[in-house]
């Protein structure tokens, strides 16, 4: 395979792993340029019914992912121009309360699956285990019995032949069976297949503070069905996430207050990795800007920066016309919201590159004025194609509507997506994540293992003289550079890695950039080993006081598999 682009050899790894075209015999027969090409003119293909020029779309669509300054989501990467043709990463599917419903939802997820999707459900209404079947006169199995069976058939169904599947389930606080929920994941091959998270209301909130009772309902009959105290229900969680990183939370009220078409119904669940709340059958595509790209001299260059932002909404928008839906459920309602995700990775990466430590109000304020930027940029580039091309059909009522707006393309524009692959193909930190380490391993598929140095610290090594193969393999055992005398200072202070930085930065990062991002953040709080049970209750409780739509922790160490982890020897 020709390296057209100059690519590390880790990004080309998961290029032909995952992305690039293959033949019948499995043979790469595009190189990375040809592929961005593919993807370039098969979305821009969607001007022509706007009467605008396809060509002149595909060169700046082109040029954006060649640069690697602005990546879509894995599916438009792998299915662009292909017989697939399925373009969206983030699906979320009904699961009725009936066997037929069920069965149908687990079909629907194989079928997304298939073809490079990931499905977020909602089991909320789900009779309990232990109810009345009215049908057989028998007893409901509950829940997490049929959250199995979504998972066996997750494990058959290989993602495109590229990537496994992905769920996200949620079950609501005041389920009867919440408490065999938050434990379902405390085996490590059940729901392997599964992130979870629970769902919960202020309510339940202020019944942890203030220590109180809170009632369950039964879905079936809205019936109340018993009383817990929040505060040990909130205390399970947390054990149980500090045990093995699920459940995370998901902050109901806070997720709807922002739902930008609410007569349409309640959001009840996200997809997989949390960023992406979705009514039922909608699903949403997502891209991410490489922010480390666009530091100039020490500084944002923002003009540069507003340009590919206008492309990125552009490029997003026209996916909806390119993609090919799995279900005409799931075709009405995405053409009916035009959800688009605009989000950053390398956030990381740009800091250091101004000079700004992670853990820092300099860096909280940055990523203020970095998001509200992108934020207000994009909603401007909607309102402007919405008057070319007409508002997303369900505006009438919309939130949007509601503030003034007279025309909106699309119902909401940003997200913060995690980036695992794509940050890894552009040479960058993942989303807004700190550096995970200095060196660490990543485990990228079916075995395959990337070693990652952080490039940005290795040239400075170089440049200020103190590199040494014995100091980076010192290092690589740590991760960390705390305590490493033989580094300057002022990189040690920089270059602060995920288990370096105190549980609050994290949650604080993650809230600062929620005030300008019209759907939700994917970020992880990576917590040290020895931290404890009351370290993960704090996080919890400090996302829900600081406006998070949901949280996720996982404590290094916790679970058996992981995807990034510190390589003790070299």
């Amino acid at each position: 395979m020709k390296n057209d682009l100059h690519l590390p050899p880790n990004a080309l790894t998961v290029l032909s792993r995952r992305y690039l075209m293959k033949d019948g015999q499995g043979r790469v027969v595009e190189t990375p340029a040809e592929l961005f090409r593919r993807v370039a003119r098969h979305v821009a293909a969607a001007d022509a019914a706007y009467g605008d020029d396809p060509a002149f779309s595909a060169e700046q669509f082109h040029q954006a992912m060649a640069s690697l300054e602005f990546l879509p989501n894995s599916p438009t990467l792998m299915n662009a121009g292909t017989e697939l043709g399925l373009l969206s990463a983030c699906f979320v599917l009904p699961v009725p309360d009936s066997i037929t419903g069920i069965f149908d939802s687990v079909k629907s997820m194989a079928i997304i699956h298939q073809a490079g999707g990931g499905t977020g459900f909602s089991f909320s209404h789900l009779r309990p285990k232990g109810d009345l079947v009215g049908t057989t006169h028998g007893v409901a199995s509950g829940p997490v019995s049929f959250m199995g069976t979504f998972d066996s058939a997750t494990e058959v169904v290989k993602q495109g032949g590229r990537r496994r599947g992905a769920n996200m389930g949620v079950l609501r606080i005041d389920h009867p069976d919440i408490l065999e929920f938050i434990g379902s994941k405390q085996q490590e091959d059940f729901l392997r297949n599964f992130n979870i998270s629970v769902a919960v209301t202020d309510e339940f909130m202020e019944a942890v503070r203030t220590d109180s009772e809170y009632r369950l309902v039964n879905p079936r009959t809205g019936a109340a069905a018993g009383r817990l105290r929040a505060l040990p229900v909130m205390e399970a969680i947390a054990a149980a996430a500090w045990a093995c990183g699920d459940p995370g939370m998901i902050f109901l009220d806070r997720i709807n207050a922002a739902n930008p078409t609410p007569r349409l119904g309640s959001m009840e669940t996200t997809n997989p990795c949390g960023e992406q709340p979705l009514l039922p059958y909608e699903s949403c595509n997502l891209g991410s800007i490489d922010l480390s790209k666009f530091v100039t001299a020490g500084e944002i260059d923002w003009a540069r920066l507003g340009k590919l932002v206008d492309i990125a909404v552009h490029f997003l928008d026209n996916v909806i016309d390119a993609n090919h839906f799995p279900l005409d459920e799931i075709g009405e309602m995405t053409n009916g919201n035009r959800k688009i995700g605009l989000g950053v990775m390398g956030f990381a990466e740009a800091l250091v590159r101004l000079g700004i430590r992670y853990d820092s109000e300099a860096a909280l304020a940055k990523a203020e004025e970095i998001m509200k930027f992108i934020e207000e940029r994009a909603v401007a580039k909607s309102a402007e194609i919405a008057g070319r091309r007409g508002s997303f059909p369900n505006f009438e009522g919309s939130l949007w509507q509601q503030r003034g707006y007279e025309a909106l393309r699309n119902a909401t524009v940003t997200t913060i997506a995690p980036t695992g692959t794509i940050s890894v193909i552009a040479g960058t930190s993942s989303g807004i994540e700190p550096l995970f380490a200095i060196s660490f391993v990543r485990d990228v598929m079916e075995g395959t293992r990337l070693f990652e140095t952080n490039a940005e610290f290795e040239r400075l090594a170089r440049e200020r003289g103190f590199h040494s193969e014995e100091l980076m393999t010192e290092i690589a055992r740590s991760g960390s550079l705390v305590g490493n005398d033989r580094v300057p200072a002022d990189l040690r202070e920089l270059f602060r890695t995920a288990m370096d930085i105190e549980p609050e930065w994290h949650v604080r990062m993650q809230a600062a950039f929620q005030k300008h991002v019209d759907n939700a953040v994917s970020k992880t709080v990576n917590l040290p080993e020895d931290s404890g049970i009351d370290d993960v209750k704090r996080v919890f409780l400090l996302a829900w006081e600081l406006g998070c739509k949901g949280i996720t922790v996982f404590r290094y160490g916790s679970r058996r598999r992981q995807v990034l982890y510190l390589s003790p020897s070299k």
